[in-house]
């Protein structure tokens, strides 16, 4: 495990360009097995998920070229074998689930492991995953340790509506939808950007796809794919995140953000803590003019709310990032989780800090802010953005913090570190075995 070395109180400056939302960029990688034609992608992220998924990619034969330091890959999967005794699907990495579809497609067979894993949310089953497979005509079987998935044809077309709208499962669904032979209906599918952002890849290499960024998305499947070039937009995770870096610490810091239309809300939730967000010329900045403060809603008698969920909600990641707004700002507010359980376990660390907070269940938390704050040594679980709300936190306190186990950030923010220190921070790695 890694941990981060912070010395907090320095107002962070300068400006950043994020990398690409690596919640885009693996259904995108695992996309790109359905097509035998050569592709190349700009903006792939150097991050830890993405290399376990090009090494499945040169294990099965594929042509893999990645230039790490331009983020250009290029990808041919013309000479791709797949054999279910000898080949394995990453482990940890919920995303693995997402190449079942093209392997069905091309090989007829698929096999992941049993207990495909992610962060650490709570309960996340891969039930929706193994009924999409069952209704495009997928046969799935439990064997020691591991799924195996095969398909004695093509996939057949089938219309399937949602318990819930999970990104991963409208991904696999779309997934499977290009392979089948016909039309295939999605009702309750998820629409979050970087949803929107894999539909626009597949919708690139030849599957036409309507209602993009609605909860129904019709597919017709089944025509012949193609190749071609595809750039990634910048992470509206990372740009929120540095943004609310440069609020917390009372610095200056601008992002690049070529897709503002995403942040209506985002903003709005911003200014609930005193901070408005300007967006201009394909760039974003953070403007605290005074002390962070909870602002009080017309109705005075209840507390400032932020509830997340499924999008065009509030994003449910974003949650712990501004958790961390709260208990520095001037006031009460209430945090809901309505997506995950557990999620909220990890804020007791932040009394490590001096911090007032309130867990009233598994899904809301109340914030008291305002109070003096001292350096902490905290335990971050494994939880990407709670690694990095628990340095947001830090960051802001004067004196030297660490935040153990904070090796998450690496599946989603490369070279977060270094940006950090472009904008002042004192902040190190530091490694334990």
């Amino acid at each position: 495990m890694s941990n981060l070395i912070v010395h907090g109180g320095t107002p962070l400056r300068g400006r950043i360009i994020p990398s690409a939302n690596k919640n885009a960029v693996l259904p995108v990688l695992c996309a790109t097995l359905l097509t035998g034609e050569p592709l190349r992608l700009h903006g792939v992220p150097d991050i830890t998920d993405v290399r376990k998924i090009l090494d499945i990619f040169r294990t099965l034969g594929s042509e893999v070229r990645m230039d790490h330091e331009s983020g250009t890959l290029e990808l041919h999967h013309r000479a791709t074998t797949f054999d279910a005794a000898l080949h394995r699907l990453p482990e940890e990495m919920r995303s693995s689930i997402m190449l079942v579809p093209p392997l069905l497609a091309r090989f007829g067979v698929a096999r992941l492991e049993d207990n495909v894993k992610g962060c650490t949310l709570g309960v996340r089953e891969i039930d929706p995953h193994v009924e999409v497979f069952q209704r495009f005509g997928g046969q799935v079987e439990r064997t020691e340790g591991s799924l195996l998935v095969y398909a004695p044809g093509r996939l057949t077309p089938t219309d399937h509506w949602l318990d819930y709208a999970s990104v991963t499962t409208t991904e696999n669904f779309v997934l499977c939808a290009a392979a089948a032979d016909g039309v295939s209906t999605l009702t309750n599918a998820a629409s979050e950007p970087h949803v929107q952002e894999f539909c626009r890849f597949m919708a690139m290499i030849g599957v036409r796809i309507e209602g993009m960024g609605t909860s129904r998305l019709t597919v017709h499947g089944g025509g012949a794919l193609g190749g071609g070039e595809f750039r990634f937009d910048e992470d509206f995770h990372e740009i929120t995140t540095f943004l609310a870096l440069g609020a917390i610490t009372g610095g200056d810091v601008v992002v690049r953000n070529s897709a503002p239309g995403n942040f209506p809300l985002i903003d709005r939730t911003f200014a609930k803590f005193g901070v408005q967000i300007e967006h201009a010329d394909g760039w974003s900045r953070a403007i605290r003019s005074g002390p962070l403060k909870v602002q009080t809603p017309f109705t005075s008698n209840v507390l400032t709310k932020v509830e997340a969920a499924p999008w065009p909600y509030f994003p449910v990641d974003l949650l712990p990032i501004f958790i961390a707004l709260g208990v520095r700002a001037q006031g009460n507010a209430m945090f809901w989780n309505k997506v995950y359980d557990g999620a909220l376990g990890w804020t007791g660390e932040l009394s490590k800090f001096g911090a007032h907070v309130f867990s009233s269940d598994p899904h809301r938390l109340i914030t008291f802010g305002g109070h003096a704050l001292t350096p902490a040594v905290v335990e971050s679980p494994y939880i990407i953005r709670v690694a990095i709300a628990l340095f947001m936190v830090a960051a802001s306190i004067e004196g030297k913090s660490e935040i153990r186990n904070a090796t998450p950030i690496r599946r989603a923010h490369p070279r977060f570190v270094e940006n950090l220190r472009s904008l002042g921070v004192q902040v190190e790695w530091t490694s334990e075995e």
